[in-house]
């Protein structure tokens, strides 16, 4: 069975790049970085490529490179790309399999409150009778794995009770306005930054069967200032701090709103922020991360 060879290299700051170009001088195939000490990035600075305090390196080597060749060499590379101390590094052997079914393996049918099901496209749903959103992971992920997306789930299973309008603020691969509409709401407003997302928001909504006529996609400057009956917004903590007076004339009195992307000890700021337009609710919490949800007030 062919292997390939991985060269690890656990960095501080300031000597991530020399490591990652004295392995592309060694022949490296590809570089990635990872976190090396439970460090999540949540809200870089515009304009700016963070890396980790402690940051994993790791080159990705053919079979036919030399180990031992590689870990003795690192060091003159390093230094010759202008690296300062000496990254500790160390050699594995990579197993080759099917990384494709591998990849779809770790993936498998989720229930999210008593009528809501998120599943592959490659599994049979658990539960045919219930609501069945086929989703797959892609360019803009969201397939109900990460906290803050089965929060908003849950919440929406419980919420939508049938001919809402729903604004999907931030609404990626579009899986939280595609699980309303099939809750049973009327229309459903998708609205992101990121053009790939609006692309990723009609083929998910293709692929579930959704009237296109039941919803629409917009970058924010484009954002039709009616009033929905219920608001979701999967975004940062920043982002919802900003947009919160803007947010809130989207939703009409007495509509629900619902907030998340955000970590628990980011909560009570940001629901003191919302009280002004909205009677504020006590958060729900999945690890460390949290939903508000709020009424609108009259």
């Amino acid at each position: 069975m062919t292997h390939w060879i991985q060269l690890k290299a656990h960095c501080v700051v300031g000597q991530v790049e020399a490591t990652e170009n004295a392995m592309l001088g060694l022949g490296a195939l590809s570089v990635t970085l990872q976190d090396d000490a439970d460090q999540p990035i949540l809200e870089p600075e515009l304009g700016t490529t963070p890396v980790w305090d402690q940051t994993l390196v790791i080159g990705l080597f053919d079979a036919e490179s030399d180990a031992n060749q590689l870990k003795e060499s690192f060091p003159a590379f390093y230094k010759a790309e202008g690296g300062h101390g000496s990254p500790e590094c160390h050699v594995e052997l990579l197993e080759d399999k099917d990384w494709i079914r591998a990849w779809m393996d770790d993936y498998h049918p989720m229930q999210f409150g008593p009528r809501l099901w998120v599943c592959p496209s490659w599994c049979e749903p658990k539960n045919p009778d219930a609501v069945n959103l086929m989703l797959d992971p892609g360019l803009a992920f969201g397939t109900g794995t990460h906290p803050t997306t089965a929060l908003c789930l849950t919440w929406l299973d419980e919420n939508i009770q049938g001919n809402e309008h729903l604004i999907d603020f931030g609404c990626g691969s579009g899986i939280l306005g595609i699980a309303a509409l099939l809750l049973g709401a009327e229309k459903m407003t998708g609205v992101d930054i990121d053009p790939q997302a609006l692309i990723a928001t009609r083929d998910n909504a293709s692929r579930n069967n959704i009237n296109p006529e039941s919803f629409m996609v917009y970058l924010p400057d484009e954002t039709p200032t009616e009033q929905a009956d219920v608001l979701v917004a999967n975004i940062l903590a920043g982002p919802l701090k900003a947009l919160a007076e803007n947010l809130s004339t989207l939703v009409k009195p007495g509509g629900k709103l619902a907030l998340s992307g955000l970590l628990a000890t980011q909560a009570r700021e940001l629901s003191d922020h919302y009280s002004q337009w909205f009677v504020m609710e006590a958060p729900r919490q999945q690890d460390d991360w949290v939903i508000l949800s709020g009424t609108r007030k009259l």
